[in-house]
């Protein structure tokens, strides 16, 4: 524990911080209120967690981790830990909320005094008083409220980590909803990604094996991405028409004359989030419905269509029940996608394929084609997987997941952080926002328990397969070449219906028979 007693030592590089708030001088806003001050909240609240770890655990010897007492004192100093980051992410905001919904959807990895305590920010998050939305409105769209809106609900339907929902009324008597930016985000988000910077620098200085710099580059990189609303726009007009044949997912409309980079109105859809268990019950939605609609819209996303929804938390997916009676999946938030090229696609596709046949020559090679290299390929499959190795050789189609693989994987994730940091470091940049949107997926089929099911594997399988052989058929050179790979994809699809009917058919039959015997 020689870094965390340099730490406490020598105190958060104080000369370090102050200088990077002194530069902060191009912020937008007060700088004594803004920029020292959030800096010095983010440097104590770290300082006060290992505090608290250090003088829990680290002062006593424990001879035995297994011991009740270390595990019960453990679990609360988690619990501790983690509601002082919650109240810094609620206190900072911004980039702190984006950070905090994350680790809510670790569920596989992080201790759960961490995840259950960070969930509240998928929704909850902290909220602006409504006269400074106002403000922001009058501001962009050059007229008071009262002149677009006749009714405006003050109390916001949600509040995320760069602005809030209210529902409100037009003129003409159309329900919307209106997103608005929090009226400072764009100053304090220099100041966070400043913030992140220092903190970084400084967590490499006390723990030299943990590499976070790919962090601060990619909140630099998609940050001003997210704060644009206008891109919002069109990236839902664009996934609404590239999925038009999907009935049951609802994109909501835009209504672009009410819109701007800080605001935008859009149609309001009703709906329970996805992970609501009490709403899905009252509606009588089916959990495994729910699940096998959005793995197959982020099958197509990944695999197939190449633009990717990279912020699925279970604030951005609602579910109904149609006037037909079947569940309808309604996708909001379209700020941040991921652009996927075809040869990403390619490589992704065939070390998922390479996963799902434990060939393992097949894991090491396309790893290394997505930049991961050495022996890290293996834990780069546990990574994209979600299980724990033993799971992955044995067949992940074929082991089931339980608590007893959680509490593994929780283990052995805390083991190898350092590992973890150094395949995110080298690995294509596509795939960051690829793992965070497997870790929210992931997520939202432990909460529903659904994480089971065959026809993930069997979607995900065939999207896999039609993306090689896309691939493929572009690379071909003459028409033959084009029909023999068609006819291997054909093949292939072919023989993975044959196995998951075959697979189905076995598990029917072994139902019946416990009933019988039971």
């Amino acid at each position: 524990m020689w870094p965390l007693k340099r730490v406490l030592k020598y105190g958060f590089v104080g000369g370090s911080l102050l200088g990077t708030a002194v530069s902060l001088h191009a912020n937008d806003y007060d700088l004594n209120s803004i920029g020292i001050v959030r800096l010095g909240r983010a440097g104590v609240t770290v300082f006060n967690i290992a505090t608290v770890y250090r003088n829990n655990l680290y002062k006593r010897e424990w001879p035995d981790k297994n011991d009740p007492e270390y595990r019960k004192l453990k679990s609360a100093t988690h619990l501790q830990a983690a509601e002082k980051l919650l109240e810094l992410c609620r206190t900072n905001r911004g980039v702190y909320i984006k950070v905090g919904q994350h680790i809510g959807a670790l569920e596989y990895l992080l201790p759960h005094e961490y995840v259950s305590t960070m969930k509240i920010l998928h929704s909850n998050a902290p909220q602006n008083p409504i006269e400074d939305l106002y403000k922001v409105i009058r501001q962009d769209l050059k007229v008071n409220p009262d002149d677009i809106f006749s009714s405006f609900d003050p109390e916001p339907l949600g509040t995320a980590s760069l602005a809030q929902v209210h529902r409100a009324t037009l003129k003409d008597g159309t329900e919307v909803a209106v997103k608005v930016q929090h009226p400072y985000v764009r100053g304090n988000s220099r100041v966070d990604t400043k913030t992140m910077e220092v903190m970084v620098k400084l967590v490499s200085w006390a723990f030299p094996d943990f590499k976070f710099q790919w962090l601060v580059n990619e909140t630099k990189r998609n940050l001003p991405i997210e704060m644009d609303f206008e891109h919002e726009g069109h990236n839902a007009e664009k996934v609404a028409a590239m999925f038009k044949e999907y009935r049951w997912l609802k994109i909501p409309k835009i209504y672009w004359e009410y819109s701007t980079s800080r605001v935008l109105t859009m149609e309001f859809v009703k709906g329970g989030q996805v992970n609501d268990l009490e709403y899905i019950q009252k509606e009588k939605l089916d959990p495994y419905d729910i699940a096998n609609k959005i793995g197959q819209l982020y099958a197509n996303m990944i695999f197939l269509k190449g633009f990717v929804h990279s912020d699925p938390h279970p604030g951005n997916i609602l579910v109904r029940k149609s006037d037909k009676g079947d569940t309808e999946v309604i996708l909001l938030d379209h700020g941040l996608y991921a652009d996927l090229t075809e040869k990403f696609r390619y490589e992704y596709s065939k070390l998922w394929l390479s996963i799902l046949k434990v060939d393992q020559h097949g894991m090491r090679k396309h790893a290394h084609a997505l930049g991961v290299e050495g022996r890290m390929w293996g834990l780069f499959a546990c990574m994209v997987t979600g299980r724990p190795w033993n799971s992955v050789v044995s067949g992940i189609d074929r082991v089931k997941q339980d608590d007893t693989e959680k509490e593994l994987m929780q283990k052995e994730g805390k083991m190898v952080i350092p590992h973890i940091s150094e395949v995110l470091e080298k690995v294509d940049r596509q795939m960051l926002l690829v793992l965070k949107t497997n870790d929210l997926i992931r997520g939202i089929e432990t909460t529903l328990k659904t994480q089971n099911r065959m026809t993930a594997f069997w979607v995900m399988s065939k999207c896999c397969i039609k993306s090689v052989g896309n691939q493929e058929y572009l690379e071909a050179t003459d028409p033959w070449r084009k029909l023999s790979t068609c006819l291997r994809e054909n093949w292939a699809i072919l023989k993975l219906n044959l196995y998951y009917l075959y697979r189905g058919l076995v598990s029917l039959y072994f139902l019946s028979a416990l009933k019988m015997i039971f």
